[in-house]
């Protein structure tokens, strides 16, 4: 059961300081060609602007935890927030395609504070069931943005040009320092950690050595792979490949958010009842069956979108079962330093993420055999870790 501490507020503001990585890629997707015909950029240009955010997210994501150990999370958060509205203002007054993609990076470094720090917070006020269920209703908030954000996007296009979902960072940038000033408290510890390079070293050193973060994390990143996978390769496999339209492959996508949404609450419903280890273990199971399932249906031939969306479901309700509670399984042994181990957890997501989108784009046959079979060997391998690491040490 979720403390009453834990309001709704609280959940949106953590939830929408999660999505805020979604929120910068999924709708900045539609305004590239009008980008790139304004600006007089070739394709490859405009495509940098994508490259260099992420750039700036993987580094923010390293940096932001370890700072926000020392100096608090408020200040830290405030200033990653504050970044980001710089830079959205910034990309506004761009003139070349190269000044956009500087300001994009500037922008990844400072949104990347949101997740990084959000959950850090939630570790700060709980652990264990209370943090797992806390997290699960975040990710109810978070899954919401990938659905919307690609539709805001191409709101903004239509309203104001491709500049207008750069006012929409800004905005939703400020409203967010806003509500951090005045509704989220200071929660990192008293005793605040070293910010000397050897000391976060050996912090970072000791979360990595430290066995009760790498089982669950292990499991975790398992897990995130698949969601990688079809994030990054569903539209090449759906409309190119598999002939489905752009407007029905849009349906396509929310459906399968849906299945997150739906296994998000029910771990939130369900994790005081039966427990994180318990969830974890038929999410492993869900992902692994729905996975295998999916990969059997591809090398089998059967070319057909819903043997690619049903079994996505299925696979991204079973994963919403594990990451809540393996996030707050890997943190819970952490709490003077929630932020080191928040930022190594978000910064190596995002590189495995990184690796994954750019295989598949490689291996794209026009089938959805290589996005299939990566599915597969993710969640089998959640499911393996599970089984050994977990519930094999019993």
């Amino acid at each position: 059961m979720i403390p009453a501490s834990a309001s709704l507020a609280l959940t949106l503001l953590l939830g929408l300081l999660l999505a805020l990585t979604p929120l910068g890629t999924d709708s900045w997707q539609p305004i590239l060609p009008a980008m790139a015909a304004d600006l007089a950029a070739p394709v490859g240009a405009a495509q940098l602007t994508v490259t260099t955010f992420f750039l700036g997210l993987a580094i923010g994501q390293l940096t932001w935890g370890p700072v926000s150990d020392r100096f608090g999370r408020k200040p830290v958060l405030g200033a990653g927030l504050g970044l980001a509205c710089v830079a959205a203002l910034g990309c506004l007054a761009a003139t070349s395609a190269s000044e956009v993609a500087l300001g994009r990076f500037v922008l990844g470094l400072g949104m990347s504070s949101g997740p990084v720090v959000g959950r850090a917070v939630v570790r700060d006020l709980y652990s264990h069931e209370q943090a797992a269920g806390l997290l699960a209703r975040m990710t109810i908030v978070f899954s919401m943005v990938p659905i919307a954000a690609p539709l805001l996007g191409a709101a903004m296009l239509f309203l104001g040009g491709w500049r207008g979902v750069l006012w929409l960072y800004f905005v939703v940038c400020a409203a967010l320092l806003a509500a951090c000033s005045m509704r989220l408290r200071e929660t990192a510890p008293a005793e605040r950690a070293s910010m000397h390079p050897a000391r976060i070293a050996a912090a970072f050193a000791a979360i990595l050595g430290e066995r009760r973060f790498l089982v669950p994390f292990g499991a975790m990143l398992c897990s995130q792979i698949g969601i990688f996978a079809f994030v990054s390769n569903s539209a090449f496999t759906l409309v190119r490949g598999l002939g489905v339209a752009a407007a029905a492959y849009s349906v396509m996508f929310a459906a399968v958010m849906l299945g997150q949404i739906s296994g998000a609450w029910a771990s939130s419903r369900l994790v005081a009842r039966l427990g994180m280890a318990r969830l974890m273990r038929a999410g492993t199971a869900l992902a692994a069956c729905s996975g295998l399932a999916m990969a059997a249906l591809a090398w089998a031939g059967v070319a057909h979108w819903a043997a690619v969306i049903v079994p996505f479901m299925a696979y991204m309700c079973g994963t919403a079962l594990v990451q809540p509670n393996a996030t707050a399984s890997a943190l819970s042994p952490f709490p003077r330093s929630a932020g080191a181990a928040s930022s190594l957890i978000g910064a190596t997501q995002f590189a495995v993420g990184a690796l994954i989108s750019t295989l598949l784009g490689l291996a794209f046959d026009g089938s959805a055999r290589p996005m299939a079979s990566v599915a597969a060997l993710a969640g089998s391998g959640a499911f393996l870790i599970d089984r050994l690491f977990v519930h094999g040490k019993r």
